[in-house]
């Protein structure tokens, strides 16, 4: 079984049941929140292993409990270069995990969001898949070859991350691809749709960011664009 760590950033939750049921089956060796991350425990019934971050967003009240309930606080200066999710982060690289799940990450704000998805470039150095994951949809990186076990008819979006993709071949997909090229600017790779259980996503070089939607035709608002 992969040794999977859960990193709570303090972004939206979604629907606390569907987070509790990816834990159970999950099981994740480790729950990470970064700062006010902790909050969302609250509704999911769970205890974090860790909270890390300068503490601005979580009360001194809530930190006490959780420490009285056997969580870790590490607390950083509040001037400081890092994110509190990427500090969390870098706690989940030290486990060694195979996969880190993001959750909190995606939401409202537009800089926080890009922030967190940059975030996926450092699990690809560390040779760690790295997930920013809702109820919505899960967003990650390929850099060379990804199956993606799905569900016939579920959106799928590919945008270059950081300057050109190439060799960009797409198998059990509505638009296939044979060593195709895409470059910032030109992002004719949205919405497209798995045809197939599996999808298989093949990348010569480049950051390709991927955007699976969970519910086919299912989207936050209910607009599809």
């Amino acid at each position: 079984m992969k040794k999977v760590v859960f990193v709570v950033s303090g972004g939206e939750l979604g629907d606390p049941a569907f987070f509790r049921e990816k834990a159970a089956k999950t099981a994740p060796a480790a729950v990470i929140c970064a700062d006010g991350g902790a909050r969302h425990m609250l509704v999911t019934g769970m205890v974090p292993t860790l909270i890390v971050g300068d503490m601005d967003s979580l009360d001194q009240i809530s930190q006490d409990r959780y420490e009285s309930m056997g969580a870790r606080i590490i607390r950083h200066p509040r001037e400081k270069n890092e994110t509190d999710t990427e500090l969390a982060l870098r706690e989940a690289f030290a486990m060694t995990p195979s996969e880190v799940w993001i959750w909190g990450a995606l939401g409202h704000r537009i800089d926080h969001i890009l922030a967190n998805i940059s975030l996926l470039v450092q699990g690809n150095r560390e040779g760690i898949d790295v997930r920013l994951i809702d109820m919505w949809c899960e967003v990650f990186l390929v850099t060379r070859r990804t199956v993606l076990d799905g569900e016939v008819g579920q959106t799928v979006s590919l945008l270059p991350f950081g300057g050109e993709v190439s060799g960009i071949t797409l198998t059990g997909f509505e638009y296939p691809l044979t060593k195709a090229i895409m470059g910032v600017g030109s992002p004719y790779g949205i919405s497209s749709r798995l045809t197939e259980p599996q999808g298989i996503i093949e990348v010569d070089a480049g950051y390709l960011l991927v955007v699976r939607y969970f519910r086919p035709g299912v989207f936050p608002g209910g607009s599809g664009y």
